[in-house]
């Protein structure tokens, strides 16, 4: 077995890798501030702010046979990390996002499309919130992580990651909103494509690539299916017996101040045409080198019991509450 670097290593996917690595048998070395939760039980917690230049030093000359890095929000922190720990990694993994890519409509598209232009830095022309920098910075990450590595890198191009740990809403709401029963809002475009990946699945892939020493760039996401079909398998694999399903028209939603994708007052996997293309992905190729993607039952029965943890009934980031579906209902639905 290996010894591994997982940079974060406290949450969800870093998280998960940390800790996927760790049942396969590899030591496990976690690089992170150490305020946003607790590694894994059996890492090893290095305490590093990686906003700090220099702070990986500490790891500089240390032999590792897999690195992973999830580095959000700042190409400095993968540059920074390739400085100090490429030269004695023999494998590195670099998490990305399907945000890199400039067109977000088409569907069917794979990873040799076209990507936005890279940014090494937020500015005041491109602010944190604006809606490309995210992407923009992962391009930036990508291409340093291949400048060091060429095509032995391992890239992962993730898409809407679910599950176990998951705070942002976009899927936990469905199951959570489901097993409530009731009359439950949800849009009425059953052929609008979804796709998501479960973060065991996406994790445990990552983990294989070290292992395997993959290298290349993938979409890291499942098959591609319908809002429809999604919703049905949510529903059958928790929904309450009483839960009554009233499809309202994109028209009805708009009309009545719903959002889609995320944020209050929304119905999250729901996007308007300009970006279906962002979970309609040709995935082919992740799945042939390896990504085992479970049911969607699967994930939202573990979605589910992570909800129930955090609390069902709590404020979210993303869905609608309770009295503003009363309210949409009562106007619109009848």
């Amino acid at each position: 077995m290996g010894r591994w670097l997982v940079l974060g290593g406290t949450r969800f996917l870093s998280r998960t890798v940390a800790a996927t690595a760790l049942a396969r048998g590899h030591d496990v070395v976690c690089v992170a501030r150490g305020e946003s939760g607790d590694i894994p039980d059996g890492a090893k917690l290095v305490v590093a702010d990686r906003d700090v230049p220099g702070s990986l030093d500490v790891l500089r000359g240390e032999r590792f046979d897999a690195v992973v890095d999830v580095a959000r929000m700042s190409y400095a922190w993968v540059r920074d990390a390739l400085d100090a720990l490429a030269g004695d990694a023999a494998h590195w993994s670099f998490v990305s996002t399907i945000s890199v890519y400039a067109d977000s409509a088409t569907h069917g598209s794979d990873s040799s499309a076209e990507l936005l232009a890279p940014l090494e830095a937020i500015d005041d022309d491109h602010p944190a919130d604006a809606p490309d920098t995210y992407g923009a910075l992962k391009v930036a990450g990508e291409n340093a992580v291949r400048a060091t590595f060429g095509d032995a890198g391992l890239v992962v191009r993730a898409g809407l990651i679910c599950g176990p740990g998951d705070l942002s809403d976009r899927f936990g709401y469905w199951p959570a909103r489901f097993v409530t029963g009731g009359r439950a809002v949800v849009p009425d475009t059953p052929g609008h494509p979804a796709q998501i990946v479960d973060v065991r699945d996406l994790a445990t892939f990552i983990v294989e690539g070290g292992e395997r020493r993959i290298g290349g760039t993938f979409d890291g996401s499942g098959p591609r299916t319908t809002l429809g079909a999604l919703l049905d398998e949510v529903a059958d694999a928790v929904g309450a017996p009483d839960l009554d399903r009233v499809a309202l028209s994109p028209d009805a939603l708009v009309a009545a101040g719903v959002e889609p994708w995320s944020g209050p007052r929304s119905l999250p996997l729901w996007l308007s045409a300009a970006d279906q293309g962002m979970v309609a992905r040709d995935t082919s190729a992740v799945a042939a080198a390896g990504l085992r993607a479970r049911s969607i039952g699967d994930t939202a029965r573990a979605a589910l019991e992570h909800e129930r943890k955090l609390g069902i009934n709590r404020e979210r980031r993303a869905g609608l509450n309770p009295s503003d579906e009363r309210t949409i209902l009562a106007s619109v639905a009848g």
